[in-house]
């Protein structure tokens, strides 16, 4: 191989290795995200709940325990 082939493979191959990194990070973010995402739709049904059940403590729902 010439200079300018050498340099140039290493070159494609540095950004290769940048390329895996930033997937990495990212995978890694994505599974942050889907994980807090998962949390906030708990925390959201609690929530709802809650709701529901103080209403129903305050007498604003029907005997059934529907609203």
């Amino acid at each position: 191989m010439t200079h300018e082939a050498d340099a140039l493979l290493e070159r494609i191959t540095a950004r290769c290795a940048e390329l895996d990194e930033l997937e990495e990070q990212l995978a890694n973010q994505l599974v942050e995200v889907r994980a807090e995402r998962d949390e906030l739709a708990v925390a959201e049904k609690v929530l709802e709940r809650m709701s529901e059940q103080l209403a129903c403590d305050q007498g604003r729902c029907r005997p059934d325990g529907t609203h």
